[in-house]
């Protein structure tokens, strides 16, 4: 077994462990310290709670490195299809240990936060990537997908107000949904016509054909899979931010009404 092999699996378990240690134990405790509220909320709410700070800390630390990657990494991003990086590989074993982590947490409380859309993106993800720490190929592909991550922070604060009864109109609630419509679409929706550009463009290079037939369709595939959800809840989130910015515009016309009736 190589170094890199070593190294991949050593952060593969690490990370999963990790993202249970904070499931289980460090979220109950940090949470009862930085939010008074979180003490009062139903057991269900407890779960749901400690599994978005899980999904919160896994984003943070997988889309700051990411970006690292994407921005500095030259061996990634000399060759995005073929270019072997060993933070690449760090990166996608971090994610992975935290999907798999997720994965466990969401079988085995099902009935309190079972989606089945996210069972679909989670191992949609890690067939992908699979094929990243196996062969080292399409890493600077792999971490570009994890910049997606950026927008779960503010998914995930939606609803910690909403499990601590913030009012919906309230300032922090508005300024947050109003950064989670706009981060969503910049970091899921903006870069797809560039990605699948990209792909366009590589089809039939040499570069492209040495990764043979199941690699090229695993590729292609994943990623619309990932990208039909993306675009899912987008047009979902847009509905919502909408319908707020609509009610507090009539809220406010109502108030002018009242207040010239006043003068």
């Amino acid at each position: 077994m190589d170094t890199n092999t070593k190294l991949v699996i050593s952060t593969l378990f690490t990370s999963f462990f990790a993202f249970q240690l904070l499931f289980h134990f460090i979220s109950y405790w940090f949470s009862a310290k930085v939010s008074p509220g979180f003490n009062s909320l139903s057991f269900e709410k407890k779960i749901e709670w400690n599994s978005r700070v899980g999904s919160t800390c896994h984003s943070l630390l997988v889309g700051v490195f990411g970006l690292y990657i994407f921005l500095f990494d030259e061996a990634a991003i000399a060759d995005p299809l073929w270019g072997d990086s060993s933070l690449v590989k760090v990166n996608i074993a971090v994610s992975s240990g935290y999907l798999i982590s997720d994965l466990l947490i969401l079988i085995l409380y099902w009935k309190v936060i079972g989606d089945k859309y996210f069972i679909i993106h989670h191992c949609t993800a890690l067939y992908a990537y699979f094929f990243i720490l196996r062969d080292g190929v399409l890493g600077y592909i792999g971490n570009f997908r994890l910049l997606a991550e950026f927008s779960s922070p503010f998914v995930n604060q939606r609803w910690f107000f909403e499990a601590l009864k913030y009012p919906k109109f309230s300032k922090a609630n508005v300024i947050n949904g109003i950064l989670m419509t706009v981060v969503f679409f910049i970091v899921r929706i903006s870069s797809i016509p560039f990605f699948y550009g990209y792909i366009y463009s590589v089809l039939g290079t040499e570069a492209y054909m040495r990764l043979g037939f199941l690699i090229q369709c695993s590729w292609i595939s994943t990623c619309v899979v990932l990208d039909v959800m993306n675009v899912m809840w987008m047009i979902k989130i847009t509905k919502g931010c909408i319908k707020v910015i609509s009610l507090i515009s009539q809220e406010k016309a109502k108030n002018s009404v009242q207040n010239g009736k006043l003068d």
